[in-house]
């Protein structure tokens, strides 16, 4: 299974660029290698998409589904298909919304996807899937800028930095794997009592020294005797490469 968030920042009003992300036909020329086929009955649309993994290229065809909600500007996406040989079935489900960015008359388009592939380019698909999606991202957010753009009123130059800066920060997550929590982190190991974790005693010759030098100025505000640090295998070996040098 592939999972895939994305978050992008668009500068254009959240009611332009949700008519552009709610019409398939806006979205597909957005789209390199996709094309848009006949409708059905039932509001259902055909489609193809062609993509490369390496050396070798695909292409799906697939049975498209949208369902809208216009007032709160969100959709869902299902889709169903097989390469163009058969050998690879997928299935796919994504919802996506629309709304308003920190800085007047722009926008944020959140979407949340997976795909499952079953047959016999499934794992290579699977094992190229972060790349071609980031690249197909990037391709795709290009495009809906361009698309989105109106005469609206210029943003100024800070609102265009800090539009800049969201777009950069703009999160596009692709995993192959099912989402597990996160693990502790290298400076903390959670005891098995559930009490919070303890601190990792400091490491390295700087580090030693600022922590005898804060418990020394302890001692001293105490009233006790400072106390030396004790040897360590850097201090030790300093010391032994100086006396080689007397």
């Amino acid at each position: 299974m592939i999972s895939i968030t994305e978050e992008i920042a668009v500068p254009s009003p959240p009611q332009r660029v949700w008519e552009v992300i709610s019409d398939p036909s806006a979205v597909v020329s957005c789209i390199g290698g996709a094309e848009l086929g006949p409708s059905h009955d039932d509001g259902s649309f055909d489609g193809t998409l062609a993509i490369r993994f390496g050396g070798i290229r695909v292409e799906f065809a697939a049975r498209v589904a949208l369902d809208l909600d216009e007032p709160a500007r969100e959709g869902r996406l299902t889709a169903r298909g097989a390469d163009g040989q058969g050998a690879t079935r997928f299935s796919a489900g994504a919802t996506f919304r629309v709304v308003e960015g920190e800085i007047p008359g722009t926008a944020l388009v959140f979407c949340d996807g997976e795909i499952r592939l079953n047959g016999k380019l499934a794992k290579l698909i699977e094992s190229g899937a972060g790349m071609v999606v980031s690249r197909m991202t990037k391709e795709f957010t290009e495009q809906l800028v361009q698309l989105c753009a109106g005469p609206s009123e210029p943003l100024t130059a800070a609102a265009t930095e800090r539009l800049a800066a969201a777009s950069a920060a703009s999160v596009t997550t692709t995993s192959t794997e099912p989402r597990t929590s996160a693990a502790p982190g290298p400076h903390a190991v959670a005891p098995a009592d559930g009490r919070p974790p303890a601190p990792r005693p400091p490491t390295g010759l700087l580090a030693r020294l600022r922590a005898w030098w804060t418990g020394r100025w302890s001692r001293r505000r105490q009233g006790q005797p400072p106390q030396a640090p004790h040897p360590s295998a850097d201090t030790s070996g300093e010391a032994l490469g100086q006396g080689g040098r007397r």
